[in-house]
């Protein structure tokens, strides 16, 4: 352990009114399946054993000098943009909080560690196959750059599970995640509905400590600017990685800008803006191509959250700056990207939107144009090696990415950019499963993660967690 474990941790000033303390279930089984060691040496948990690892994670025994019992937090959301009151942590709790090597604030939330008070009708579980899902989308965001939580735990539960949506019974699992908050914005519109004043202004003095330094105390409109900020910049690169959500609600929205809640999700195979995650995503509200717009959306329920804590036209106008901050991250985006220096300014930003106009009109692989093109005129070699190669020659937007300035071109030297792009399509997703269920075969799982990581050594994107 560390010495920076909180001994008071701070979720804790914000009182019974912001959650309630539960008790995580009891599994019948406990097989470790995955253990982020280089996330828990982070937060001074890399020297647990496997033993110790099970007790903290499965069972939840609490970490030294941490929260007690394990809480469940209270908060409302829009779900599909409908206001919903009747939610909360129905299958997760805050398990500790920890500093990192930062010495910034880290919360362990889980999900299938059992029922709460917020779970309805719901058996409070997660599916191993969901958890499979959850580990891959974060270990690829991650590699790709994109602000995500992290998957800390994974360990199989020995429960079967019904589920509408996929085979049943089907194996359990719980997980436990590793992110700077489990803050959503559905907890400030919680309180706004409840006209909990008090305790929105509660909740905003812990946000702006903890998270956001260099915003004044109780500032509301200058803490909805920086969330926007941070929002702007996920997002950009979520749309760079070609990465399609699924569920875009006011739950789902961390205060701190981080991706996460993984449950139906897609990465492109090529780049269709209107392509879907969820099948019941029926009117495509969540499509791919209108990702930027539902996050602008739930930033303005976010306002309407603060608004008895802020000054409406201050609010306002700190949303009114969304779309230039969402240019200009987007912009750098596809810079980091293709591993090119941008020129600044609208150049930038042109750039960019003539670069995914040439992916959508080409139709090209969108993890394999990305890999060709990395670099610019440094990887021209590695260009004319893909079987694309002739689909890149005349190209305006091409000549263009040549005239940038590479960054870092040492990077081409990764033996990463000697093979094959690395993509997690749907289905090498259940080609994975199919190893796991029936034949509990893991290590083409482990290996997939492994190829994961050396590509995003090879990109070197930080996700600037």
């Amino acid at each position: 352990m560390t010495e920076e474990v909180p001994t008071e941790p701070p979720i804790l000033s914000l009182g019974s009114r912001f959650y309630t303390p539960v008790e995580a279930a009891d599994f019948p089984e406990t097989h470790l399946r995955f253990r982020n060691d280089a996330a828990a040496r982070e937060v001074g948990l890399g020297g647990l054993s496997d033993d110790q690892w099970i007790r903290h994670f499965a069972r939840f025994e609490p970490l030294p000098d941490n929260l007690p019992e394990p809480l469940a937090l209270a908060y409302h959301g829009h779900q599909f943009r409908n206001y919903n009151p009747d939610i909360g942590d129905g299958r997760g709790f805050t398990f500790a909080q920890l500093r990192d090597d930062r010495g910034r604030l880290m919360d362990l939330g889980t999900k299938g560690s059992g029922r709460t008070p917020y779970s309805r009708t719901a058996d409070g579980r997660l599916t191993l196959k969901g958890a499979v899902r959850e580990v891959l989308a974060t270990e690829m965001l991650e590699a790709l750059g994109v602000p995500t939580s992290r998957t800390l735990s994974i360990i199989e539960t020995g429960e079967d599970l019904e589920r509408h949506d996929e085979p049943s019974p089907t194996r359990s699992a719980v997980l436990v995640r590793l992110s700077h908050s489990h803050v959503r914005f559905g907890s400030f519109q919680r309180l706004e509905f409840m006209g909990e004043r008090v305790a929105s202004e509660r909740l905003l003095d812990y946000v702006i400590t903890q998270f956001y330094p260099d915003v004044e105390a109780g500032d509301a409109p200058g803490l909805l600017g920086a969330v926007a900020q941070r929002m702007a910049v996920m997002t950009a690169r979520i749309m760079a990685a070609g990465f399609v959500h699924g569920v875009l609600n006011t739950d789902n929205m961390n205060i701190n800008g981080e991706n996460f809640d993984y449950g139906p999700w897609r990465f492109l195979p090529t780049l269709k803006p209107g392509a879907i995650a969820a099948y019941f995503d029926h009117s495509g509200l969540y499509a791919f191509g209108r990702q930027p717009e539902a996050i602008y959306w739930n930033l303005c329920a976010l306002a309407d959250a603060l608004r008895p804590v802020g000054d409406p036209k201050a609010l306002q106008s700190e949303l009114d700056r969304f779309p230039d901050y969402y240019a200009d991250a987007f912009a750098d985006a596809i810079h980091r990207r293709l591993g090119v220096a941008g020129q600044g300014g609208k150049k930038d930003q042109e750039f960019a939107q003539a670069f995914f106009t040439f992916l959508h009109d080409s139709q090209l692989p969108f993890e394999r144009a990305f890999f060709d093109l990395f670099g610019g005129s440094a990887g021209r070699d590695k260009r004319e090696r893909s079987p694309h190669a002739e689909r890149y020659k005349g190209e305006d937007v091409i000549a263009a990415l040549d005239a940038l300035e590479p960054v870092e071109s040492q990077r081409l030297e990764h033996p990463c950019f000697k093979d094959e792009p690395e993509t997690l399509l749907y289905k090498e997703v259940e080609a994975l499963w199919d190893e796991i269920e029936p034949h509990n075969r893991w290590h083409k799982l482990d290996e997939k993660i492994n190829r994961i990581r050396q590509m995003g050594e090879a990109y070197g994107l930080p996700a600037a967690h």
